[in-house]
């Protein structure tokens, strides 16, 4: 485990390379450094585990630097009590990539609210990155915000009431209750509810000036896809794909889906250099 200081919190990172190539293999004889990938989790009950245990090794397998970081107040990284707003999360990814010296614009993966942070990144410092890939996300508009608001109070209101968690336990299983107890003591101890709803928002002139290639995955049985139309209406160069079938969890439940969509994605719009990973059995 690698703990940096960035933005003023202890930040977890973790990051994979790719494996060296053999001459004739993809990267060999490569001029230019590897194209680096930024994974972002979710808000709340997430991790860098998520991508950890599904997409990270297969990515670097690929060819890619895969860098993954838990935000702040979740896993390993620091819990401050307060500093929850979206410039926080934007201001501590750009902190992490200045400390780590990583240079050139950077290809942006995010899950759920990791792909809010990624967009609203690319509005703020469009020069800075290469591409961005959401998984069930949106960029930060009211719409989206108001949704994640209704989320997050749920939640701290759920999560903390031991019948609650009882209830978790007794239909998901001990391991999920885990989680949802880390996520209630989260939400009591620090300003995550109060403060990301009250978020400053980039303007909707500031979102469609993002000028990089975007792609969009959910799940159909999910209620975010609602939000696919208004998200190309905004970015029109979105590659839009839905999962018959999913549910928000698809990062989770279809990792493997999600590996090929977003390879054949680098690979055809954004111009990255990528090999084959053999599949799963």
């Amino acid at each position: 485990m690698t703990t940096i200081r960035a933005n003023g919190i202890d930040v977890h990172v973790e990051h994979l390379e790719p494996p060296a190539a053999e001459p004739g293999e993809v990267g060999a004889g490569r001029s230019a450094p590897p194209a680096t990938l930024v994974m972002i989790h979710g808000m709340a009950s997430d991790s860098l585990a998520s991508w950890y245990f599904t997409l990270a090794k297969p990515l670097a397998d690929a060819g890619l630097r895969v860098l993954m970081y838990d935000l702040r107040g979740h896993g390993h990284s620091e819990r401050p009590p307060t500093g929850y707003a979206l410039d926080d999360f934007v201001d501590d990814l750009s902190a992490m990539l200045t400390t780590l010296d990583v240079t050139g614009p950077v290809h942006l993966l995010g899950n759920s609210f990791g792909g809010t942070i990624a967009f609203a990144y690319a509005a703020r410092y469009p020069d800075r990155v290469a591409s961005v890939a959401a998984i069930e996300s949106s960029p930060p508009t009211p719409a989206w915000m108001a949704r994640v608001a209704r989320r997050l109070d749920r939640a701290a209101n759920l999560l903390p009431r031991p019948e609650a968690l009882a209830q978790i336990s007794a239909g998901r299983g001990e391991r999920v209750a885990r989680r949802a107890r880390a996520t209630g003591e989260m939400l009591v101890t620090t300003t995550l509810a109060r403060d990301l709803p009250a978020s400053v928002l980039p303007s909707f002139a500031q979102i469609s000036a993002i000028g990089v290639p975007v792609l969009c995955v959910y799940g159909a049985n999910s209620a975010v896809v609602e939000l696919a139309p208004a998200v190309v209406r905004l970015l029109p160069q979105t590659r839009t794909v839905v999962l018959p079938g999913e549910k928000h969890t698809v990062l989770v439940d279809r990792p493997e889906a999600v590996r090929r969509l977003v390879l054949a994605w680098l690979r055809e719009e954004c111009s990255v250099e990528v090999a084959k990973v053999a599949t799963a059995p």
